[in-house]
């Protein structure tokens, strides 16, 4: 279970925003998840995604470098981005300039609390990308992402899976740090969410928001465990595609480091 008061307040990324970029954005991690998060979409949405007429309403909740958003924009989609972090939004419209569609987004910053009565409103699709592990109150974000919804429409929700810090943790041999039940304290500069919810928990958020799960997809099943890298291990786009086979096969995607869900609002 998850213990709010571990989290004082939302996580805002501007102290981290060029290390985020480097690390988990556009490295082979990002690359990766993005992959895996295209293919569900599609999966879900398909032609939907390719007809502008009209074209999907879109927002981008906690959009980071807006990297999907701006994507869509260029598909023909209206795309609303929002993010806590004002060195996020920076960059991510620097990249949109850079992509030539930084007018065809909506910008704004700021808490995704201030953000629920937003004009724009209803959307098809909500992105909500690595955002409820840095709640203070992750529980009241999915009513929320429910009433940003039209009936009917798409929520791509992506988000961290406890059960892989405890696999991981098995598998390095630190037995421990398991026993004693210690909670993670991540480094200052720590990318890693320091009291993630249960995926039981948002499980249930999710049901009494009316969100319905259509299809999940685990994100890095494996390479994060790996101690060492022999063999197609050595070959990071060998690693790559194996990721991208595993992410959508039971049991392996539930080992995903992150978890991505694409659900309906009901």
């Amino acid at each position: 279970m998850t213990n709010p008061s571990f989290i004082a307040v939302d996580r805002n990324f501007d102290d981290l925003a060029e290390r985020f970029e480097k690390n988990i954005s556009t490295g082979g991690k990002g690359e990766l998840r993005r992959r895996i998060i295209r293919a569900d979409i599609e999966r879900v949405l398909g032609n939907r995604l390719r007809c502008q007429n009209p074209p999907l309403r879109v927002l981008d909740l906690g959009g980071g470098l807006g990297i999907l958003a701006i994507e869509l924009a260029q598909a023909g989609h209206h795309v609303v981005y929002n993010d806590i972090s004002e060195k996020m939004t920076g960059r991510a419209q620097a990249l949109a300039q850079e992509a030539g569609v930084e007018a065809q987004i909506s910008w704004h910053t700021g808490p995704y609390q201030q953000f629920v009565d937003i004009d724009d409103a209803p959307f098809d699709l909500v992105l909500c990308h690595a955002v409820s592990d840095w709640l203070a109150e992750p529980e009241a974000l999915f009513p929320a992402l429910s009433n940003l919804l039209v009936s009917g429409g798409w929520l791509s929700l992506c988000f961290y899976n406890p059960a892989g810090m405890v696999y991981r943790n098995l598998v390095r041999g630190n037995f421990r740090f398991l026993d004693k039940q210690q909670r993670f304290h991540p480094d200052a500069g720590s990318l890693t969410p320091p009291n993630p919810p249960a995926v039981e928990d948002v499980n249930r958020w999710l049901a009494e928001a009316s969100l319905d799960r259509v299809c999940a997809s685990g994100i890095r099943v494996f390479s994060d465990y790996v101690l060492e890298k022999r063999g197609g291990l050595a070959f990071p786009e060998q690693v790559a595609e194996r990721e991208f086979t595993y992410a959508t096969q039971e049991p392996y995607k539930w080992m995903g480091r992150y978890l991505h869900y694409m659900l309906q609002k009901s």
